[in-house]
Protein backbone atom coordinates (compact mmCIF):
# COMPACT_ATOMS: atom_id res chain seq x y z
CA UNK A 1 0.00 0.00 0.00
CA UNK A 2 0.96 3.37 -0.63
CA UNK A 3 0.05 6.04 2.36
CA UNK A 4 -0.88 9.39 0.63
CA UNK A 5 -1.00 10.95 3.75
CA UNK A 6 1.11 10.69 6.49
CA UNK A 7 2.34 13.61 9.47
CA UNK A 8 5.81 13.24 10.57
CA UNK A 9 6.10 15.38 14.06
CA UNK A 10 9.50 15.03 14.85
CA UNK A 11 10.59 17.29 18.16
CA UNK A 12 14.56 17.82 16.76
CA UNK A 13 12.25 20.41 14.75
CA UNK A 14 10.59 23.49 15.24
CA UNK A 15 6.38 23.57 15.36
CA UNK A 16 4.41 27.00 15.09
CA UNK A 17 1.41 27.00 17.32
CA UNK A 18 -1.80 26.88 15.01
CA UNK A 19 -4.82 28.22 16.88
CA UNK A 20 -3.61 27.74 20.13
CA UNK A 21 -2.55 24.25 19.24
CA UNK A 22 0.60 22.09 19.49
CA UNK A 23 0.47 17.97 18.77
CA UNK A 24 2.30 15.01 20.37
CA UNK A 25 5.70 14.04 18.93
CA UNK A 26 4.55 11.05 16.10
CA UNK A 27 7.90 10.45 14.60
CA UNK A 28 9.04 8.05 11.72
CA UNK A 29 9.72 5.07 14.30
CA UNK A 30 6.02 5.95 16.23
CA UNK A 31 4.43 5.87 13.04
CA UNK A 32 6.21 2.56 11.58
CA UNK A 33 5.18 1.13 15.33
CA UNK A 34 1.79 2.06 14.16
CA UNK A 35 1.27 0.83 11.15
CA UNK A 36 2.49 -3.04 12.25
CA UNK A 37 -0.11 -2.37 14.86
CA UNK A 38 -3.09 -2.32 12.47
CA UNK A 39 -4.19 -5.47 11.13
CA UNK A 40 -4.39 -5.21 7.28
CA UNK A 41 -2.31 -2.48 6.80
CA UNK A 42 1.22 -3.35 4.85
CA UNK A 43 2.56 0.01 3.80
CA UNK A 44 6.02 0.27 1.42
CA UNK A 45 5.87 3.76 0.35
CA UNK A 46 3.63 7.04 0.93
CA UNK A 47 3.49 10.51 1.24
CA UNK A 48 4.69 12.98 4.33
CA UNK A 49 2.46 16.15 4.23
CA UNK A 50 3.54 19.44 5.82
CA UNK A 51 0.74 20.45 8.81
CA UNK A 52 -0.62 23.75 9.55
CA UNK A 53 2.05 24.03 12.69
CA UNK A 54 5.17 23.14 10.83
CA UNK A 55 5.07 26.28 8.79
CA UNK A 56 7.50 26.59 5.59
CA UNK A 57 10.36 24.48 7.54
CA UNK A 58 12.06 22.10 5.05
CA UNK A 59 14.24 20.51 7.26
CA UNK A 60 12.01 18.26 9.41
CA UNK A 61 10.80 17.04 5.63
CA UNK A 62 14.09 15.95 4.53
CA UNK A 63 14.82 14.32 7.25
CA UNK A 64 11.70 12.11 7.34
CA UNK A 65 12.30 11.49 3.92
CA UNK A 66 15.77 10.40 4.10
CA UNK A 67 15.00 8.01 7.24
CA UNK A 68 11.86 6.61 5.09
CA UNK A 69 13.83 5.58 2.38
CA UNK A 70 12.88 4.93 -1.42
CA UNK A 71 9.43 5.00 -2.34
CA UNK A 72 8.56 7.93 0.04
CA UNK A 73 7.45 11.49 -1.44
CA UNK A 74 7.07 14.86 0.17
CA UNK A 75 4.10 17.26 0.48
CA UNK A 76 5.25 20.61 1.53
CA UNK A 77 4.34 24.28 2.59
CA UNK A 78 6.16 27.04 0.78
CA UNK A 79 6.53 31.01 1.49
CA UNK A 80 5.95 33.01 -1.90
CA UNK A 81 8.89 34.21 -1.25
CA UNK A 82 10.52 30.30 -2.00
CA UNK A 83 13.42 30.87 -4.91
CA UNK A 84 13.51 28.53 -8.23
CA UNK A 85 16.45 26.91 -6.54
CA UNK A 86 14.90 26.34 -3.41
CA UNK A 87 12.46 24.17 -5.23
CA UNK A 88 14.42 22.77 -7.31
CA UNK A 89 16.23 21.55 -4.75
CA UNK A 90 13.53 19.91 -2.79
CA UNK A 91 12.11 18.31 -5.82
CA UNK A 92 15.79 16.46 -6.04
CA UNK A 93 15.07 15.41 -2.46
CA UNK A 94 11.59 13.77 -3.00
CA UNK A 95 9.35 16.73 -2.85
CA UNK A 96 6.56 16.11 -5.28
CA UNK A 97 3.39 18.70 -4.48
CA UNK A 98 2.97 22.05 -2.44
CA UNK A 99 0.44 22.40 0.15
CA UNK A 100 -2.52 24.76 0.46
CA UNK A 101 -4.03 24.81 4.08
CA UNK A 102 -6.98 27.33 3.52
CA UNK A 103 -8.96 25.98 7.01
CA UNK A 104 -6.34 26.44 9.43
CA UNK A 105 -5.62 29.88 7.67
CA UNK A 106 -5.74 32.85 5.54
CA UNK A 107 -4.42 32.60 1.78
CA UNK A 108 -3.90 35.49 -1.15
CA UNK A 109 -5.43 33.37 -4.04
CA UNK A 110 -3.54 35.32 -6.74
CA UNK A 111 -0.14 34.17 -5.07
CA UNK A 112 -1.29 31.02 -4.32
CA UNK A 113 -2.04 30.86 -7.87
CA UNK A 114 1.47 32.19 -8.71
CA UNK A 115 3.56 29.73 -6.48
CA UNK A 116 1.47 26.52 -7.38
CA UNK A 117 1.97 27.42 -11.17
CA UNK A 118 6.06 28.22 -10.93
CA UNK A 119 6.46 25.10 -8.67
CA UNK A 120 4.61 22.88 -11.47
CA UNK A 121 6.42 24.57 -14.39
CA UNK A 122 9.60 24.11 -12.62
CA UNK A 123 9.11 20.81 -11.26
CA UNK A 124 5.88 19.23 -12.01
CA UNK A 125 4.38 19.28 -8.38
CA UNK A 126 0.88 19.58 -8.43
CA UNK A 127 -0.93 21.65 -5.77
CA UNK A 128 -2.86 20.17 -2.48
CA UNK A 129 -5.77 21.69 -0.83
CA UNK A 130 -6.93 21.33 2.43
CA UNK A 131 -10.59 23.20 2.17
CA UNK A 132 -14.16 21.97 2.76
CA UNK A 133 -15.88 21.22 -0.06
CA UNK A 134 -18.55 24.29 0.75
CA UNK A 135 -15.41 26.94 -0.59
CA UNK A 136 -14.45 24.99 -3.44
CA UNK A 137 -17.34 27.13 -5.90
CA UNK A 138 -15.37 30.41 -4.69
CA UNK A 139 -12.10 28.44 -5.77
CA UNK A 140 -13.11 28.07 -9.28
CA UNK A 141 -11.16 31.33 -10.62
CA UNK A 142 -8.14 29.76 -8.99
CA UNK A 143 -8.88 26.30 -10.06
CA UNK A 144 -9.34 27.25 -13.42
CA UNK A 145 -5.90 28.04 -13.79
CA UNK A 146 -4.44 25.79 -12.00
CA UNK A 147 -2.87 22.61 -14.09
CA UNK A 148 -3.21 20.21 -11.40
CA UNK A 149 -5.12 19.73 -8.12
CA UNK A 150 -5.82 16.90 -5.55
CA UNK A 151 -8.16 17.72 -2.43
CA UNK A 152 -7.79 16.13 1.37
CA UNK A 153 -10.25 14.17 3.16
CA UNK A 154 -12.79 13.94 0.39
CA UNK A 155 -13.74 17.48 1.13
CA UNK A 156 -14.50 17.34 4.45
CA UNK A 157 -18.43 17.30 3.75
CA UNK A 158 -20.98 16.84 1.62
CA UNK A 159 -22.59 20.17 1.31
CA UNK A 160 -20.16 20.65 -1.36
CA UNK A 161 -20.09 17.17 -2.66
CA UNK A 162 -21.91 17.95 -6.77
CA UNK A 163 -19.10 20.84 -7.36
CA UNK A 164 -16.22 18.29 -5.42
CA UNK A 165 -17.62 15.82 -8.06
CA UNK A 166 -17.67 18.14 -11.07
CA UNK A 167 -13.87 18.78 -10.17
CA UNK A 168 -13.11 14.99 -9.98
CA UNK A 169 -14.74 15.00 -13.63
CA UNK A 170 -12.18 17.05 -14.95
CA UNK A 171 -9.13 15.39 -13.31
CA UNK A 172 -8.76 16.20 -9.84
CA UNK A 173 -7.79 13.93 -7.51
CA UNK A 174 -9.16 13.47 -3.78
CA UNK A 175 -7.79 11.87 -1.03
CA UNK A 176 -9.31 8.99 0.83
CA UNK A 177 -8.29 10.38 3.84
CA UNK A 178 -9.37 11.50 7.46
CA UNK A 179 -12.55 9.98 7.84
CA UNK A 180 -12.24 10.45 11.36
CA UNK A 181 -11.79 13.92 10.38
CA UNK A 182 -14.59 14.46 8.43
CA UNK A 183 -18.29 15.71 8.64
CA UNK A 184 -19.70 12.76 6.36
CA UNK A 185 -22.02 10.57 7.19
CA UNK A 186 -21.48 7.89 4.90
CA UNK A 187 -18.31 7.28 3.98
CA UNK A 188 -18.72 5.14 1.61
CA UNK A 189 -21.28 6.50 -0.54
CA UNK A 190 -18.74 9.47 -1.01
CA UNK A 191 -16.56 7.21 -2.31
CA UNK A 192 -18.66 5.54 -4.68
CA UNK A 193 -19.69 8.60 -6.03
CA UNK A 194 -16.56 9.68 -6.10
CA UNK A 195 -14.73 6.66 -7.66
CA UNK A 196 -18.00 6.43 -10.57
CA UNK A 197 -16.89 9.31 -12.38
CA UNK A 198 -13.60 8.45 -12.15
CA UNK A 199 -11.97 5.35 -10.95
CA UNK A 200 -8.66 7.20 -11.02
CA UNK A 201 -9.18 10.22 -9.09
CA UNK A 202 -9.47 7.86 -4.99
CA UNK A 203 -6.27 7.78 -3.38
CA UNK A 204 -5.38 5.90 0.18
CA UNK A 205 -3.90 7.82 3.02
CA UNK A 206 -4.10 7.08 6.67
CA UNK A 207 -3.80 10.57 8.04
CA UNK A 208 -2.02 9.79 10.90
CA UNK A 209 -1.39 10.55 13.93
CA UNK A 210 -5.03 12.23 12.98
CA UNK A 211 -4.43 15.17 14.96
CA UNK A 212 -7.48 16.81 15.98
CA UNK A 213 -9.49 14.93 14.13
CA UNK A 214 -12.52 12.79 16.27
CA UNK A 215 -10.28 9.95 15.28
CA UNK A 216 -7.52 8.23 14.07
CA UNK A 217 -7.18 5.82 10.64
CA UNK A 218 -8.40 2.51 12.10
CA UNK A 219 -8.26 -0.63 9.97
CA UNK A 220 -12.17 -0.77 9.40
CA UNK A 221 -11.35 2.33 6.77
CA UNK A 222 -9.72 -0.57 4.95
CA UNK A 223 -12.85 -2.56 4.30
CA UNK A 224 -14.76 0.99 3.60
CA UNK A 225 -12.66 1.56 0.95
CA UNK A 226 -12.94 -2.13 -0.31
CA UNK A 227 -16.46 -2.04 -0.36
CA UNK A 228 -17.09 1.03 -1.97
CA UNK A 229 -14.14 0.75 -5.35
CA UNK A 230 -14.59 -3.26 -5.59
CA UNK A 231 -11.80 -4.56 -8.09
CA UNK A 232 -10.05 -1.01 -8.51
CA UNK A 233 -8.88 -1.38 -4.66
CA UNK A 234 -5.29 -2.23 -6.04
CA UNK A 235 -5.16 1.25 -7.61
CA UNK A 236 -7.00 3.36 -4.58
CA UNK A 237 -4.42 1.45 -2.06
CA UNK A 238 -1.47 2.31 -4.57
CA UNK A 239 -1.24 2.94 -8.17
CA UNK A 240 -3.23 5.68 -8.57
CA UNK A 241 -0.96 7.74 -5.45
CA UNK A 242 2.26 6.53 -7.27
CA UNK A 243 1.82 7.62 -10.34
CA UNK A 244 0.14 10.98 -9.56
CA UNK A 245 3.50 11.46 -7.13
CA UNK A 246 5.49 10.27 -10.04
CA UNK A 247 7.27 8.04 -6.81
CA UNK A 248 8.31 5.06 -8.85
CA UNK A 249 11.72 6.44 -9.73
CA UNK A 250 12.56 6.81 -6.07
CA UNK A 251 10.90 3.49 -5.37
CA UNK A 252 13.08 1.76 -7.49
CA UNK A 253 12.13 -2.00 -8.31
CA UNK A 254 11.20 -1.91 -4.95
CA UNK A 255 7.21 -2.01 -6.25
CA UNK A 256 5.95 -3.93 -9.20
CA UNK A 257 2.90 -2.27 -9.65
CA UNK A 258 4.24 0.96 -10.83
CA UNK A 259 3.91 2.41 -14.04
CA UNK A 260 7.66 3.03 -16.27
CA UNK A 261 8.71 6.15 -14.87
CA UNK A 262 7.94 9.89 -16.67
CA UNK A 263 9.15 13.10 -16.77
CA UNK A 264 6.72 16.24 -14.96
CA UNK A 265 5.66 17.43 -18.09
CA UNK A 266 4.73 13.99 -19.75
CA UNK A 267 2.88 12.45 -16.55
CA UNK A 268 1.10 15.75 -16.20
CA UNK A 269 0.36 16.61 -19.65
CA UNK A 270 -3.29 17.10 -20.31
CA UNK A 271 -5.14 14.41 -22.54
CA UNK A 272 -8.51 14.11 -24.37
CA UNK A 273 -10.08 11.67 -21.67
CA UNK A 274 -9.74 13.85 -18.39
CA UNK A 275 -9.27 17.59 -19.70
CA UNK A 276 -11.76 20.10 -19.75
CA UNK A 277 -12.58 22.12 -22.86
CA UNK A 278 -10.67 25.10 -21.98
CA UNK A 279 -6.99 25.42 -22.21
CA UNK A 280 -6.56 25.64 -18.58
CA UNK A 281 -7.87 22.16 -17.88
CA UNK A 282 -7.28 20.14 -14.44
CA UNK A 283 -4.78 17.26 -15.97
CA UNK A 284 -5.35 13.60 -14.48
Amino acid sequence: MFDAHVHIIDPRFPLVENHGYLPQPFTVADYRSKVASLDGLRVDGGAVVTASYQGTDQEYLKAALAELGPGWVGVTALGHDATDEEIVALDAVGVRAVRFNLRRGATDLRELSDLANRAFDLVGWHAEFYVDATLLLSLEPVFGKLPAVAIDHLGMSTRGLPYLLNLVDRGVKVKATGFGRTTISDVGDVLRQIHRVNPQALMFGTDLPGTRARRAFESHDLDVIAEAVGDDLPAVMGGNARAWYRCDSRADAQTTTTAPSQSPAATNAPNSSTTMDNPTAFTA
